[in-house]
């Protein structure tokens, strides 16, 4: 029974290790952190983006054609994600081989059907 209660013990040392580590890093960056005083309108509140100073007005559109190569990246992202995992299986699966294969093809199906609809509406044309 007393080993039973040391593994809960290991893992209470591992959380309060944990918890201890972060608390000393947070600690220490506080401490090492260069202290800078700004006025009311100094220039710390400013935007900051990839090392320019900020021009103009923080908000503005986005071109729709972004979030579609980023949501096409990601579909096929996660097709090559199950892909992957499915062919090691297909070797082991023996008498439902028939049946993993189909429905791989099927999901193949349907995402290669994608590109061509994506081309047809001009979708990937970069103006």
């Amino acid at each position: 029974m007393t080993e039973y209660y040391e593994a809960y013990g290991t893992v209470i040392a591992i959380l309060l290790a944990g918890i201890a580590l972060v608390a000393i890093a947070f600690l220490l960056g506080r401490i090492v952190s260069p202290k800078r005083e700004y006025g009311r309108y100094g220039e710390k509140p400013i935007a900051f983006e990839s090392g320019i100073d900020p021009v103009g007005f923080g908000w503005a559109q986005t071109n729709i054609r972004y979030y579609m190569f980023a949501f096409m990246f990601v579909i096929f992202d996660v097709e090559t994600l199950f892909v992957f995992p499915w062919a090691n299986y297909l070797e082991s699966a023996g008498p439902d081989q028939g049946f993993v294969l189909g429905v791989m093809l099927v999901f193949l199906f349907f995402v290669t059907v994608t590109l061509p609809y994506e081309l047809k509406k001009g979708v990937l044309k970069w103006v």
